[in-house]
């Protein structure tokens, strides 16, 4: 699992235009941004959740109770370094009745290519949101939950998302 943050930022994005009038797209900047923290499993099933706000410890306990509620038998779940996965909160989760079910197993240190999540961010920021230019906040919100529903449907490139880890292996 690994934690991506969408801005709203200018960006580029195709368009056209007369021949000569370069076109100008206007956005307003804003400190607002979305975060959205993800799972993906061997069998090619997505898991997500999105905040308008910076995630913190709580926040990932509250997707581990997700991820157990919707996933029977123990779990095994594969993180990267990030300094929020060794908080307190965490290890007083996992020391619960219901925190045992999973295992964790940290990724070393900066290895992208070794987490199948990093490519499914990919795959949700390259094609899904390919050239997408929200209104705000809300707007792309709804944006990415419909992206990952999609993407949802698209079994086999979830499933080389883990195959394409373990060829890096």
């Amino acid at each position: 699992m690994d934690e991506a943050g969408f801005y709203l930022l200018p960006m580029t994005v195709r368009t056209y235009a007369l021949r000569g009038h370069t076109p100008v797209l206007r956005v307003k900047l804003t400190r607002d941004h979305l975060s959205a923290i993800g799972g993906i499993t061997q069998k090619g099933r997505i898991f997500m959740q999105q905040q308008e706000r910076a995630y913190n410890a709580e926040d990932v306990v509250r997707f581990l109770r997700m991820l157990l509620r919707k996933i029977s038998g123990k779990l095994l779940v594969i993180w990267d370094g990030s300094p929020i996965h060794r908080a307190n909160a965490i290890k007083e989760y996992l020391a619960t009745r219901e925190g045992k079910r999973l295992h964790l197993e940290r990724l070393p240190g900066y290895a992208p290519e070794l987490n199948p999540q990093e490519q499914v961010w990919n795959l949700l920021k390259r094609r899904e949101l390919k050239n997408l230019c929200c209104e705000d906040l809300p707007h792309l919100s709804q944006e990415l939950v419909r992206a990952k529903e999609r993407l949802r449907h698209r079994q086999e490139a979830l499933r080389h998302c883990f195959a394409h880890t373990l060829d890096e292996v």
